[in-house]
């Protein structure tokens, strides 16, 4: 069964449609950091670009027996006519600042921010970071997708062996996905946006962006429809239960600002996942609805 990998984007910048409390305080933070560890948390997700994220982590878990799993920054800087040195020299900064951000000798678990750059530049950053990987420095190497093409070349990949993707039961892009990773065991799966934002849990159509063809209140309405019908206790115990009846994925990625919201997803989490069967029947009850609201980068500003 999938485990709970507390997400730490919140914990950096004041991030999500439906986040009413902002960036929490360092009190706050360690609060909850140190809440999560007593329930049994032991994978954290992080990323060069969540803000202060990783100093946070470093601050409190450094010497946890913690998982951390970071990206490898965006390197915005870069751009097509970029030298492949010039490159691997942001890649190598990014590295560096995160081993003494998050206060340790080597980073469990490296994902590229973005897919493109494994093969960027003559693939000359991945390449970089195999060599990391080979002198200890990086444990397991992966990506952060965005797309189902982008998981299809990233499984095409005998090096990668971690990838993390946005997945709900709204998210239909995933359906022909999911099933090649049984031919890739030695590939950790991660999925982040399950909430979607936080969209799906809130129970409320004004957080939604205006989207052509969404109807949020109607949305909203099916999915508690939906939550009684398979006598769960909300719209999110229902999100989390679909996601986790996914037998390829092993960890969920939710992303917190406060104990009690940590509180009430491991409450969720206690409870039992939905069968193949009701993942299949619920997915073809809600829905197709158009990639422009699955994808929160396509989101109206």
């Amino acid at each position: 069964m999938a485990e709970f990998v507390l997400g730490c984007v919140q914990l950096g910048l004041a991030y999500g449609a439906a986040n009413r409390t902002g960036k929490p305080s360092a009190e706050a933070t360690s609060a909850l950091l140190s809440r999560a560890l007593a329930a049994g948390i032991r994978v954290f997700d992080a990323a060069r670009a969540y803000g202060d994220a990783e100093a946070r982590l470093g601050d409190i878990l450094a010497n946890s027996p913690a998982t951390i799993i970071t990206k490898l920054a965006p390197l915005a800087e870069l751009n097509e006519s970029s030298a492949p040195d010039e490159a691997v020299a942001a890649a190598e900064r990014s590295v560096r600042t995160s081993l003494e951000t998050l206060r340790r000798p080597h980073l469990d678990v490296l994902l590229l921010h973005r897919a493109a750059h494994r093969t960027a530049f003559g693939g000359a950053i991945w390449k970089r970071l195999l060599a990391y990987q080979k002198e200890g420095v990086i444990g397991r190497l992966g990506v952060s997708v965005q797309t189902p093409g982008e998981a299809r070349d990233a499984l095409g990949d005998g090096t990668v062996g971690h990838i993390q993707l946005p997945f709900n039961l709204l998210d239909w892009r995933w359906t022909n996905i999911l099933g090649r990773f049984d031919h890739r065991p030695d590939v950790t799966l991660h999925v982040r946006s399950i909430f979607l934002q936080g969209l799906l849990a809130a129970g409320n159509p004004a957080f939604w962006p205006p989207i052509a063809g969404v109807d949020a209140q109607a949305v909203t309405a099916e999915l508690s429809a939906a939550a009684q019908a398979l006598e769960r206790e909300s719209p999110a115990d229902l999100c989390l239960a679909f996601v986790r009846g996914h037998r390829q994925i092993h960890g969920v990625v939710i992303g917190l600002e406060t104990v009690a919201q940590l509180e009430r997803n491991l409450s969720l989490f206690a409870k039992p996942a939905l069968t193949p069967e009701q993942c299949a029947a619920l997915a073809a009850r809600l829905p197709r609805l158009p990639e422009q609201l699955l994808n929160p980068a396509l989101w109206p500003k």
